[in-house]
């Protein structure tokens, strides 16, 4: 069983003063000291409401590398806010600084007040959005595998920086986009950072099960959670992956009533593989879980394996290199 904790930093109305990246540093280390994968963190409104963000998601990643040594670290960042190709260098930079600890959250989702932000006055429609997303997402990937692991040779004697045969141009034109690549950043210490999708709609899943290492799925029964893992995983397997490559992981809010058995009956055979806990960015918050729900998951045998390794992809059981 996977474990992920989501919060958003914007999602505290009136507390962006008392936000201080102290607290939330605390809050992730808090999350490390109990074992959990990742963290996922956002700074948008849901909604379309007006955010009020002490920190850009990215940046935070940055100093939260700093002062984290095992954790996942996963930032949202939007596709209409970025360009891919400074938005995968900044990964690309963020994996190397995290020693193989990053992920992006890409969503397929629009917020509504975006576009007005980065010139579209006028909005872009959901379909136009979603198409667009999924070049753009394509496109960040395929940077990421720009450079082969042993291209960089940096031989002062012989004058040769990189070995040509091993750098990989992307050249890709589409109908959104053109972008020749590679990036100027060294491969990641994990191959690439982890993809994480969420926002999923039905004209999304194919790409999701094609692309995603992570897919955070929303709450629901735990029959119907059981089937939409299934039909992910199937989808996987027809595009030609292993149904292990990706890790489906259901989002739930933690509260007083979330207990082990409701958690073991959602993970069950055949259920998903972990899940997002969705909660307040306060240490306090993770307390109940930790000290009341959490032992007695592993009193069950229901964590995470022991995986070993000191990257993301390592931690989560996916494919991909573990540099040092």
């Amino acid at each position: 069983m996977h474990l992920a904790v989501s919060f958003n930093i914007a999602s505290a109305a009136g507390q962006a003063a008392e936000l201080d990246f102290s607290r939330i540093a605390a809050f992730v280390r808090k999350a490390e000291a109990a074992g959990l994968d990742m963290v996922v963190i956002s700074d948008s409104a849901a909604g379309g409401q007006q955010a009020s963000s002490p920190f850009e998601a990215t940046t935070l990643l940055a100093a939260l590398a700093t002062v984290t040594e095992r954790i996942g670290l996963v930032a949202g960042a939007s596709t209409l806010a970025h360009q891919p190709y400074n938005l995968a260098r900044r990964f690309a930079s963020l994996d190397i600084i995290s020693h193989g600890r990053t992920g992006w959250n890409a969503t397929i989702i629009q917020d509504p007040r975006e576009a007005a932000n980065f010139s579209r006055p006028e909005g872009i429609s959901n379909d136009d959005f979603r198409r667009r997303a999924e070049e753009f997402i394509g496109i960040v990937q395929g940077l990421w595998k720009g450079w082969d692991t042993d291209a960089l040779l940096f031989d002062k004697v012989g004058g040769r920086f990189h070995d040509p045969e091993k750098m990989h141009l992307l050249d890709h034109k589409g109908e959104f986009f053109s972008v020749r690549g590679p990036l100027n950043i060294a491969r990641s210490p994990q191959d690439t950072p982890v993809l994480v999708v969420s926002g999923l709609v039905e004209t999304g899943l194919d790409f999701a099960a094609r692309m995603a290492d992570v897919i955070l799925i929303e709450e629901r029964a735990s029959q119907d959670a059981k089937a939409a893992c299934n039909d992910l995983k199937r989808r996987a397997l027809a595009n030609g992956r292993s149904p292990d490559a990706v890790k489906v992981l259901l989002t739930i809010a933690v509260g007083p009533e979330l207990a082990a058995d409701r958690l073991e009956a959602w993970f069950g055979p055949e259920g998903c593989d972990g899940f997002n806990l969705v909660l307040p960015a306060e240490p306090s918050a993770l307390e109940d879980f930790v000290d009341r729900v959490l032992p007695e998951l592993r009193r069950r045998g229901l964590p995470r394996p022991d995986y070993t390794g000191t990257t993301l992809r390592a931690r989560l059981g996916l494919g991909g290199g573990n540099r040092p």
